[in-house]
């Protein structure tokens, strides 16, 4: 009896252990310790059962192909590319790999610490706090050129006069890498070459490098992007959200609007062209939500803000960049009859979990559908703006005709005495 038993347990603790897709045998296989994780962890994890057929038989397809290539030089690249292109096939968002030679690899592996925390000490000694050195820029290439297309807000970049748009052409007379760099060289200052024009000769700018910690970085650019623009007479407000993943970057714009830099606008411009998306699910209730505004006064001590909440016209911001939490975000801005100005924003609303690798590197899977009141899905199919307005990034010498446009709605908000707090339905394209 107990060595039958024995058998049941040991039954059922194997298929426990098998992925949830296909049958562990079943899976293809490389040899690659890295991309058999990969393969491994998304046949297990991933939401979407219909999508591993696909999955797996572009993995066989791409391990043969690394199979025929392994013996020439930069193999290890060659694996990279079929990893990358296995992960690809899911057509979903919040599915990636990121190494440590990424700016996204230390801010994703700090709003995913949760789930990597027992990796956190051996990956970040010897405390687990993600930091890298940098200057707080991010860039996008375009052709062989590389461009920036976000400064953070009162980083070392910002400081020194780095401008959206800039071509980068070399840091210290070398290539510029997001992380290698600058590696080295915190409390020193590097020299960036840069482009601001087409025809333009290259300038140098000195930039200081920082041990830049990703939430704390992204949460210190929301507080210092917070400005009044007047104009006619009127004052409006403006924030960029970065990310809603930070720990207080939404009580730092409720103080704001209660009795702060922002307490006395008459409209405010939310910037939703954010960094990552996460946090609450309910955060557009800042400037939507019905409940009333208040707060706690102790005997002794200071107040405390319980709840805040903006009555006056507001305007978003969007663009590709807008996606997860900020996408939820600006979908209920919408629904509330807010204005969008910018892009088509993502189309990219699920839940993702982060896991380590073999390598180190971060596999990013996305593990649970979002569906908003059962039929609206935004991932693949984004929200469009209400006033489309591109943005060339190539030497843009930091103008914002999108930030331009939507001072321009606010403007016209409020010569129209409007508070813009219609209800508007969803939009066709989002239902399924």
């Amino acid at each position: 009896m107990h060595v039958a038993l024995s058998r049941v347990l040991l039954t059922a603790l194997l298929l426990m252990l098998m992925p949830a897709g296909a049958p562990a045998a079943e899976l293809p296989r490389s040899g690659d310790p890295v991309f058999d994780r990969v393969i491994a962890l998304v046949n297990s994890e991933f939401h979407d059962e219909t999508g591993l057929d696909r999955f797996n038989e572009t993995a066989k397809k791409e391990i043969e192909d690394v199979g025929q290539t392994l013996p020439q030089r930069g193999s290890t690249a060659r694996v990279d590319a079929a990893i990358d292109a296995t992960i690809a096939s899911l057509r979903a968002s919040h599915n990636g790999r990121f190494k440590p030679d990424t700016i996204a690899y230390f801010e994703l592996s700090d709003i995913f610490r949760f789930a990597i925390r027992n990796d956190l000490r051996r990956l970040f000694p010897p405390e687990g706090d993600v930091t890298y050195p940098g200057i707080g820029l991010v860039t996008q290439t375009i052709g062989d050129r590389r461009f920036v297309s976000d400064v953070y807000d009162g980083s070392p970049a910002a400081t020194a006069g780095v401008l959206m748009g800039d071509e980068i052409l070399s840091v210290d007379d070398l290539p510029y890498r997001e992380i290698a760099s600058f590696e080295g060289k915190v409390g020193q200052s590097v020299g960036i070459r840069l482009r601001r024009k087409a025809d333009g000769a290259p300038v140098t700018v000195k930039v200081a490098v920082e041990r830049l910690p990703p939430l704390p970085t992204l949460a210190k650019a929301i507080a210092n992007s917070i400005a009044v623009i007047e104009h006619g007479g009127r004052k409006i407000g403006y924030v960029r959200f970065w990310t809603l993943s930070t720990r207080d970057g939404l009580d730092v714009v409720a103080r704001e609007l209660y009795d702060g830099r922002l307490s006395g606008v008459d409209g405010v411009i939310v910037d939703l062209r954010g960094r990552w998306g996460g946090g609450a699910a309910d955060a557009a209730e800042l400037f939507v939500g019905d409940t009333p505004s208040f707060r706690l006064i102790p005997r002794h001590g200071q107040p405390t803000l319980a709840n805040v909440r903006w009555r006056g016209p507001v305007v978003a911001l969007i663009d590709e960049g807008t996606r997860s939490g900020l996408e939820l975000f600006a979908y209920a801005l919408r629904i509330n009859g807010i204005p969008l100005v910018g892009q088509r924003t993502a189309g990219a609303l699920l839940a993702g979990r982060a896991y380590i690798l073999p390598d180190d590197s971060l596999l990013e899977i996305a593990v649970s559908d979002a569906v908003i009141d059962d039929n609206v899905r935004l991932e693949g199919n984004g929200i469009a703006p209400d006033i489309p307005v591109d943005l060339p990034l190539a030497y843009a010498a930091g103008r914002d005709p999108q930030r331009e446009a939507a001072v321009s709605e606010m403007l016209r908000l409020l010569a129209d005495g409007s508070s813009n707090r219609v209800v508007m339905p969803a939009e066709p394209l989002l239902t399924p």
